[in-house]
Formats: structure tokens, C-alpha cells, sequence
């Protein structure tokens, strides 16, 4: 396998190929001198796999227009094209007759790596040991003695490159078993569009007929229905409940469905906690909250198990686009997975939840065959308002919620409510249909519903938001200070040995991507930075935006280590983050500390 990339001057061409197994580097490059060598791009092509981040969008019709001959001008041109035009690469593509051969076999990166970054913000998230930005301007020229500079600038995206493709080798595996399965190249798709693409094959199959994105007419509305399975007892939740089935539900220019403006002010009170329904979800409104199970209290969650899928089939939601049909194929993927868990395959469940999951989140997408928003506002309400329901009936027993989201609320009760508390869960289960499942907590700790640490009756800690561990949705923010936390909730450890006593950079740094562009002491650092908080800066300094000199925020008294390599840990300011973690501890709801 080789990993590749592409840079592209008017006077300057480079395609950068490393074999993965080798690391042999081979560079193909068309300027003034040196006429492009077109067999050995078309044999590296053509009998090699290849990998790269947005070469579907990017690389492979820029290599297919070398080999065809564009001189650098050209290139120049269609890269200026592709990236600032605003015009979609494919019609770019289609229109200049840029396909790529079918004897090539790709594999694109970019839809695969979970939210929309750019390859240096996966890099820093990813801890990868160089950050660097593009060191010369794409509308500059290029000297012989800039080339040296833009191989190693190259080099070093392809060591990213290959760096994200391993973080992401067990979904690209899942991908390769789901392309055999199904006789297309999934390879390169996201989720989202595997589970478009797999529920449309099998759709085809079933019915014979080719589906696309439906065409709302302008000023499409619709009303949310009765589910026909919610009841409240309150005279406050009758009213908002009232009110939703008579809300006319409207679009938004990108075709996603518009917040009403009365449901976004709306809050709901619920024995002293408060709610908030909207289009994603039901979440409540706290802060900082430290809450801890005890001989006479019990403390866990209660989660509803694939919420959105099984309201979909319990009220039997199809888009009207594809009807009856769409449910039948929806059904059997779920049926199919359910059957996959219990015999313990678990390849075949992960394929099948990745079509399952992946297909809500098209529900809301104009230009995806699934699109349908009416299913998706009956999908969440019905689910922000069957968790309402609970909540409602768990309070009147006396059966302490302390918060909610999404697909789960959190239970303080004493040890003697415990007995009721499963007799109301039960009910509900019955009268919904859904299915709860349990998991019990020593503590809890959230500075709000979206920024939390749960530790576990096992010792282990459960985060989301800044808790939340690293990952490839997530960029490093001093890991150090909630890891810090975290740890002296779950067993005591020692705030300032914690921190003190840690010795690797990236526990430490900030990663941030900077629109335009961040400056250090006058001098360029990138679209995409990384830095520490530095004893030498303790009260000024920091990286600045180069468009309007503004500092960029989090980074007073930070120096930029785009290197990792060379990073100084004696530089370190450890009282910064030993003091920002105890202000968290504090934001936590945690006192006396």
C-alpha cells in the first residue's frame, strides 16, 4: 500500500508516494527541466493500493490530469479550480473528463475519519510529533531551492496520512467486509453514507427501482402526530405536548428543519429540575453538580437501547419518498444485528449498526435519498417526550431525576424507592415498547449535562464533553487538568502529583484550528496550532490571529510546540494547570477541596 499526496504551483507540480512497508519515498515532479515521468505515476497508480485524505476530492484528478498532460499552468489552474471555485469537484470532474481509471484502486480517508476536519487538526488530535502548515504561499513561484522545502513539507502530510489510516484500520476492515458484502467499494464512505448506500441496494433489490433525494417544494411545513403512546399527568406538559401537535414545522434554507421559536425559549420545570426539548434531543438544564451514591442512596442511569431505531419501527416511520418498503429493509438490518449479537458475531454487528445508526443521521440531509425531515422531528420528539414522561412518573413516586439527555436520565433515590422505581421503569417499557438499561455510579460529577464525570461501582470513570477521552472528534485541550479530575474522583489520587508528575507534552497542550491563520513573536505558525502554557509567559504573550492581531483564545501565556520533538517539559507552567483543575473541580460541584 502506498500513501500519497499532492502539491500544486504554477510553476511547481509534486505527487509523493511512500510504501508503507518499505517507507521508501518516491516523488513524481513536473517543472521547467524535468518533464513529468507518466509511466511510473500511471505503474504506482495502477498496482499499488493507495491511500490519502481527500484524494477523491483533490489528488487523483489532479494525478489524472498530469498523466494527460496539463502542464504546470494548467495544473495550476485546475487546483485553483477545485479548491476556491465553490463549484462541486464531481461536476468539476465530469465537466474536464478527469475520472480516474477503474484499475486504480483508492481508498479515501476523509470521510471516514469521524466530523469534518482538516488532516493537520486529526494530526494534533492524534498527537502526531509535527504540525506543519504549508510553508510557501500557493500563489508564489517556486525556486529550485523551495523544492527541497515542499518534499519535506509532503513528507510530512503523508506521515499523518498513514498516522489517521491506522487510527482508523478497524473501520476501513468493517468497510472492506461490507464492499464484499454487498459488490460496491464502501471503502471511503462515511457512515452516513454506507448505511444511504446499503439500505438503497437492498431497496433496489427488494423493489427494483432507483432512489434519490426528494424534492420539497418551497415552503414545505408539516405537523408533528401523535404517537399515540404519551401521557401526562401534568397540566404543563399537556400544554407543551398540546402545543407541539399544533406547531407547523418549517425548513431552513439548507433544508434542515428550523427550531420553532416558542419550543427554544420553552423550559420545562420538573421538580426543581429543569428541561429543554429541541430538535436533536431532550437535555436538562443544570450546573455544577456533584451527586454520590451512599449506604442509603443509590445513584445510576437509566438508558433507553437503540432508541431512535426502535421508535422508528414501533410507530412504523417510513419517508414517504420510499414507504412501506423502506421498512421492511429497515426491519431486517435491525432484526439481522439482534441476531448477529446473540450468536456473538461480532463483525457482522458492527456492519449492521453502521447502517443503522448511520441512516438517522441522513434523515436530515436534502441530498440524501433518505431525507425525509418530518420522520426525523416524529423520530426525536416522540423520544424527548416518552423520556418526559418517565421523568414525570419517577418524580410523583418521589424517585429523585437529576438529569437527562438525549436517550437517558440519571436517578438519585433511596435504597428504599428502588422496588417502585423498577415497577415504574417497567411500566413504561410497556407502554412505550422501549427498552431501559441500567448502570449504577458511585458519583457524578458535571459541570453541565454536556461536561461530565461519572465513576463507575467498578472504579472506572465514564466522561463526556472536556471528560470525555481523546479521540478523533476531539481536539487536546491540557488533557491533564480533567484527567486530573477525573482521577481524584474515582480514587484520590493527588491533584498536584497527578499533574506534577507527568512527563509527556501532550498531556499538556491546546490544539486549535485558527481561521486565517496564528502568528507567535512575528512568526507564521499555522492554520492549525498547538501550544502549552510556558513559565517564561506567565502573564502575556500568546499566539495572535495574523489576520487582526487579536489573541487567540486560551493561548495568554502559551508558546506554540508545533514539534513535539522539541518540546521543553522543564518549560511547563504546572501551577497554571494544577489551578485551572481545581477550578474545575469546583465547576464540578465538588466543594472542600
Amino acid at each position: 500500500m502506498l500513501i500519497i499526496d499532492t502539491e500544486c504551483y504554477k510553476n511547481y507540480f509534486l505527487a509523493s508516494f511512500r510504501n508503507m512497508k518499505t517507507r521508501q519515498v518516491a516523488n513524481v515532479e513536473l517543472y521547467e527541466g524535468k518533464p513529468l515521468n507518466t509511466k511510473q505515476l500511471r505503474a504506482l497508480m495502477g498496482q499499488y493500493t493507495t491511500i490519502s485524505f481527500n484524494g477523491n476530492g483533490y489528488d487523483l484528478p489532479m494525478l489524472v490530469a498530469a498523466i494527460e498532460g496539463y502542464n504546470n499552468e494548467q495544473l495550476k489552474s485546475l487546483s485553483d479550480k477545485i479548491i476556491t471555485s465553490g463549484e462541486p469537484v464531481w461536476r468539476i470532474i465530469r465537466d474536464a473528463n478527469l475520472h480516474a481509471p477503474a484499475s486504480w484502486d483508492h481508498i479515501d480517508i476523509m470521510q471516514v475519519a469521524p466530523g469534518q476536519s482538516g488532516l493537520k487538526i486529526y494530526g494534533g488530535r492524534l498527537h502526531a510529533i509535527k504540525m506543519q502548515d504549508l510553508p510557501i504561499a500557493p500563489s508564489q513561484r517556486i525556486t529550485p531551492a523551495d523544492r527541497d522545502s515542499l518534499r519535506t513539507y509532503c513528507a510530512n502530510d503523508l506521515d499523518t496520512t498513514e498516522l489517521l489510516y491506522k487510527a482508523l484500520e478497524k473501520q476501513i476492515d468493517l468497510r472492506k467486509t461490507m464492499s464484499d458484502q454487498y459488490g460496491m467499494d464502501l471503502r471511503s464512505k462515511s457512515d452516513a453514507q454506507i448505511a444511504e448506500t446499503v439500505i438503497t441496494s437492498e431497496l433496489h433489490n427488494l423493489t427494483g427501482k432507483t432512489y434519490r433525494s426528494p424534492k420539497l417544494e418551497k415552503g414545505y411545513s408539516f405537523r408533528y402526530q401523535d404517537p399515540g403512546i404519551v401521557m401526562f399527568k401534568s397540566h404543563q406538559l399537556n400544554s407543551v405536548f398540546e402545543r407541539i401537535l399544533n406547531t407547523n414545522f418549517t425548513l431552513a434554507t439548507s433544508g434542515a428543519v428550523a427550531m420553532p421559536e416558542w419550543l427554544k425559549a420553552e423550559r420545562i420545570e420538573l421538580a426543581g429540575v429543569r428541561y429543554q426539548m429541541g430538535i436533536g434531543g431532550l437535555h436538562s438544564v443544570e450546573k455544577s453538580q456533584h451527586i454520590e451514591k451512599n449506604d442509603d442512596y443509590l445513584l445510576f442511569e437509566l438508558d433507553v437501547a437503540a432508541f431512535y431505531p426502535n421508535i422508528i419501527l414501533q410507530q412504523k416511520l417510513a419517508p414517504k419518498s420510499l414507504g412501506e418498503p423502506f421498512l421492511k429493509v429497515y426491519e431486517s438490518i435491525v432484526n439481522r444485528r439482534i441476531a448477529a449479537k446473540r450468536k456473538g458475531d461480532k463483525v457482522a454487528d458492527a456492519t449492521l449498526k453502521i447502517a443503522i445508526n448511520g441512516s438517522f443521521g441522513k434523515l436530515g440531509s436534502k441530498y440524501s435519498a433518505l431525507y425525509s425531515p418530518d420522520l426525523l422531528i416524529q423520530t426525536t420528539i416522540t423520544g424527548q417526550l416518552a423520556l418526559l414522561m418517565l421523568i414525570e412518573r419517577m418524580e410523583a413516586a418521589g424517585i429523585s431525576v437529576k438529569s437527562a439527555n438525549t436517550d437517558g436520565i440519571v436517578i438519585h433515590c433511596n435504597k428504599s424507592k428502588e422496588r417502585e422505581m423498577e415497577t415504574i421503569a417497567f411500566d413504561w417499557m410497556l407502554g412505550t415498547t422501549y427498552e431501559l438499561e441500567r448502570t449504577d455510579y458511585r458519583s457524578i460529577s458535571s459541570a453541565n449535562v454536556n461536561n461530565y464525570c461519572a465513576v463507575m461501582v467498578n472504579g472506572k470513570t465514564k466522561g463526556k464533553g472536556i471528560f470525555a477521552p481523546a479521540s478523533l472528534q476531539k481536539n487536546p485541550d491540557a488533557i491533564i487538568v480533567s484527567k486530573a479530575v477525573c482521577d481524584f474522583l474515582a480514587t484520590g489520587a493527588d491533584i498536584e502529583q497527578t499533574i506534577n508528575q507527568c512527563n509527556e507534552m501532550r498531556e499538556f497542550v491546546t490544539v486549535r484550528q485558527v481561521r486565517g491563520g496564528a502568528m507567535y513573536e512575528g512568526v507564521a505558525v499555522g492554520k492549525a496550532v498547538r501550544f502549552y502554557h510556558s513559565k517564561a509567559f506567565a502573564l502575556g504573550a500568546g499566539l495572535t490571529y495574523a489576520t487582526n492581531g487579536n489573541r487567540v483564545p486560551k493561548s495568554a501565556g502559551c508558546v506554540p510546540v508545533m514539534d513535539l520533538a522539541e518540546a521543553d517539559l522543564s518549560d511547563i507552567d504546572r501551577d497554571y494547570y494544577i489551578k485551572a483543575a481545581k477550578t474545575l473541580l469546583k465547576e464540578v460541584g465538588h466543594v472542600g477541596t
